[in-house]
């Protein structure tokens, strides 16, 4: 097979160099650069150790995405890259800079056995192998001092060891603790599968709060919320007071569902949600839309304010009983609602459910030149990816796929950190504009607001446009 790989020194810089290598079917990545380095060119620098994804040392980036090297299928025609870290030379990087990072158990005097319960608390958090792979695909990393995914990982480590004495806390908020967007990504690439953002960052801050120690603006939405129900303030008639409790299609109803607005949609961005009910009527699908539901909580788990969590569960629960399928058009409230919830009704999101169900194909499809932005609550939260391509593919002319990365809108960052926002929002922008696209397509009303700001394209939720297909068919 032909890969390509990116070349490095000091002295002459990077390149890159394509090598035409035979290899048995079934190969690993790492058996095709030994391939290279012993049979084309000697040269070649990389890393392994292990060789059975225990040791991390074999990281790279193929295609994009950190692997590693020897669990990777290779292909013809792989990119094989360097982690996203300092070179020292070819596809061996610099990881001192992150290893002074790390903590280590900082002992006291006093010393008493660790219990099972905790022992089994800090397992999941054991597993790294320090591949580095998180720090490398982290977009806070690229645009902060934000110190990365496994460094938050050991923090939290340390602080359920009660043998460590050191202030984890403090220490974590030092190393940029409110950074981290929880995109989910560090999760995606992790060859353990460690849920860093849920099982370090959210818990960090969860302590942080409880200890003052929360940023101004996040301090004020919990306290929006507490107050009211929900994140934003009232500025106009509301989603809600403005429908029905039922929704009735045209014709005979073929399904019926309940409907959850989230307060975006609700209170700041209300023509979207609108458009999905009108949407769900060109699909004959009834709509129960009980009005006594409130924010899903959301915020305040990602920024650590917990305590006002269970209230708004058991509010969002009640509100919807007796229905057995609640639809979402909030990636943020779909993915909360779906992993937050013990909830005794399915939770789908609106290009889920309209795939799944069989929508109604366009037949006039709506022109100009379209990009999909993949919300990380939708795409990483709720396994979610087709669905919307499928439904934009049915309905626009000229369509232009792009990568998935964030764009710095979520995990209370745009809030309480707006410049490092802007910086991950500016690399966003720079992959919307390699497309050539027009209007940008998402399913997430933060991302929205985010991408308007930091790209100055018209951005469309994905019904509005939708429904634009069917009113030039009408």
């Amino acid at each position: 097979m032909k890969v390509t790989v990116s070349r490095f020194t000091p002295e002459s810089g990077e390149w890159t160099e394509t090598y035409d290598v035979a290899v048995l079917e079934g190969a690993r990545i790492l058996n095709v650069l030994d391939a290279i380095h012993d049979t084309v060119d000697a040269t070649l620098a990389y890393r392994s150790c292990c060789r059975a994804g225990q040791c991390g040392s074999c990281a790279v980036r193929v295609n994009g995405e950190p692997v590693l090297a020897c669990q990777k299928e290779a292909h013809d025609g792989d990119v094989i890259e360097p982690l996203n870290l300092p070179r020292i030379a070819d596809l061996v990087t610099d990881i001192a800079p992150v290893m002074a990072q790390m903590a280590w158990l900082a002992a006291g005097n006093e010393c008493s056995f660790v219990k099972r319960s905790e022992i089994e608390t800090i397992k999941p958090l054991r597993e790294c192998i320090e591949c580095y792979s998180c720090i490398s695909a982290c977009p806070a990393v690229e645009a902060s001092d934000y110190t990365g995914p496994t460094v938050m990982r050991q923090e939290q480590r340390l602080n359920l060891d009660p043998r460590d004495k050191q202030d984890r806390i403090t220490e974590a908020i030092n190393k940029g603790l409110f950074s981290c967007t929880t995109c989910r990504k560090c999760v995606e690439v992790c060859p353990k599968n460690i849920d860093t953002p849920k099982k370090a960052v959210e818990k960090l801050r969860e302590l942080a709060v409880r200890r003052g120690l929360s940023l101004p603006a996040h301090r004020s939405l919990a306290k929006l919320i507490e107050e009211t129900g929900r994140s934003v303030e009232t500025k106009e008639t509301s989603f809600l007071d403005q429908v029905p409790d039922v929704i009735e299609p045209e014709g005979t109803p073929t399904a019926t569902v309940g409907f959850f607005v989230g307060c975006m949609f609700n209170l700041r961005v209300i023509q979207p949600a609108l458009d999905a009910m009108e949407v769900l009527k060109h699909n004959g699908i009834r709509v129960i839309i009980p009005k006594t539901q409130v924010c899903c909580g959301s915020p305040l788990i990602r920024t650590g304010f917990t305590g006002f969590i269970p209230e708004l569960q058991k509010r969002n629960i009640e509100a919807f009983q007796g229905i057995d399928t609640v639809l979402t058009i909030c990636a943020g409230c779909g993915s909360t609602l779906k992993n937050d919830y013990e909830t005794p009704f399915r939770v789908v999101d609106i290009t889920e459910y309209l795939v799944e169900n069989g929508f109604k194909k366009p037949e006039t499809k709506v022109t100009g030149s379209f990009t999909y932005h993949d919300p990380c609550h939708l795409l990483r939260g709720q396994g979610i990816a087709e669905e919307p391509r499928t439904i934009i593919k049915s309905c626009v002319t000229d369509f232009r796929d792009m990568p998935a990365r964030c764009c710095g809108a979520g995990g209370g960052v745009k809030s309480g950190q707006p410049e490092e926002a802007a910086k991950i929002g500016a690399k966003r922008a720079e992959m919307v504009k390699t497309t050539g696209a027009e209007t940008i397509v998402t399913v997430c009303p933060f991302c929205e607001f985010h991408l308007q700001q930091v790209t100055g394209l018209p951005v469309k939720n994905i019904t509005t446009l939708l429904l634009e297909a069917y009113k030039k068919e009408d």
